[in-house]
């Protein structure tokens, strides 16, 4: 069953909360309803005693090119990224986390903001063809949900530090080599 939009799908399968990234014609980049669609599916299940474990995954092709830049670019000074104190952040950075598993599936491009948020994960399985890039430094803007601090911490300074200064991408091999991805 789909939210509102056509952003974020959910679907509860026994005590699974199976929440999608639909958003596939533009290859799932965070808009800010997007945004504001996964913190509200997110705290749908961390408030239903009944479910034990979230798996978000995308539809379509992509986890996610990451942020959409054209809608965001102008709401980014203004609290986007702003969420109560009842909701839960996706990324994990301040306020309200979640205190049950999450697990995140990724394929094809796995971008900027989809890699802030699996970092916030539990577990996170990728596709072989995964292409990851922190591409932030590339467009001048500095990553806001928490890769430098969590991209250092599971792969250590210097490997994090050559895609976070560089904006390169990686395949999952080299994913998993960074203990990314699980």
């Amino acid at each position: 069953m789909s939210n509102q939009e056509g952003k974020v799908s959910r679907e509860t399968r026994g005590h699974i909360f199976l929440i999608g990234l639909d958003r596939a014609a533009k290859r799932n980049a965070f808009d800010s309803h997007m945004i504001k669609d996964l913190s509200l599916a997110l705290t749908e299940y961390e408030n239903n005693d009944a479910l034990r474990c979230a798996i978000v995954f995308a539809h379509g092709d992509h986890f996610t090119a990451g942020l959409d830049l054209v809608e965001l670019q102008p709401k980014l000074a203004t609290g986007v990224f702003d969420f109560s104190e009842n909701e839960i952040n996706p990324w994990g950075t301040v306020g309200r986390k979640l205190s049950k598993p999450l697990i995140v599936a990724v394929q094809g491009y796995c971008y900027t903001a989809g890699i802030e948020l699996f970092l916030n994960a539990d577990i996170v399985i990728a596709s072989e063809n995964t292409q990851f890039a922190q591409m932030e430094v590339q467009r001048g803007i500095l990553p806001f949900g928490g890769a430098t601090a969590r991209f250092t911490q599971a792969a250590g300074w210097t490997k994090a530090m050559r895609y976070l200064l560089t904006g390169d991408s990686f395949d999952a091999k080299a994913a998993f080599d960074m203990n990314l991805i699980t």
